[in-house]
């Protein structure tokens, strides 16, 4: 039987307020100046974190929210498919997840990791200067048959 292993690469390939580099023609639109952010976005539950752990809270419980809504879809398993999809979405002055854009080895990788990232709650936006922002995020998410 095989297992699943689902494998995160949050710290080098995670961007918080950072450009966001030109990967293909589909990701153009989330191209964002640098952003100098006071305070990064957050989950509700990173709120009373002192501001120094807050990344890592983000990032662990960004970690958590995958792992939870993780699946492996259907015609990828049964076809051997494995690979990475890189995911990069805006984290709007709201709170709310936009543009969400994805590229990666298959198709059905790239809806599975689409719907993960819907299933997202809304979060505490990032700040700079005291105002709310809009602050683009990538994460990679890797499906390994193992």
């Amino acid at each position: 039987m095989k297992k699943l292993i689902l494998l995160l690469l949050l710290i080098p390939l995670v961007s918080f307020g950072q450009e966001i580099q030109k990967q293909n023609k589909t990701f153009d639109k989330l191209k964002q100046t640098p952003l100098n952010i006071d305070d990064v976005p957050m989950f509700r539950s990173c709120k009373n974190v002192f501001k120094s752990q807050r990344r890592e809270c983000f990032q662990n419980k960004m970690t958590k929210h995958i792992r939870k809504h993780f699946y492996y879809p259907k015609y990828a398993f049964n076809r051997g498919i494995q690979g990475r999809v890189f995911v990069q979405f805006i984290i709007e002055k709201d709170g709310s997840i936009s543009e969400i854009k994805t590229r990666g080895a298959d198709k059905s990788l790239e809806k599975a990791a689409l719907k993960i990232i819907k299933k997202l709650p809304k979060l505490i936006p990032g700040k700079a200067n005291g105002k709310p922002v809009r602050v683009p995020y990538s994460i990679p998410i890797t499906w390994k048959l193992g």
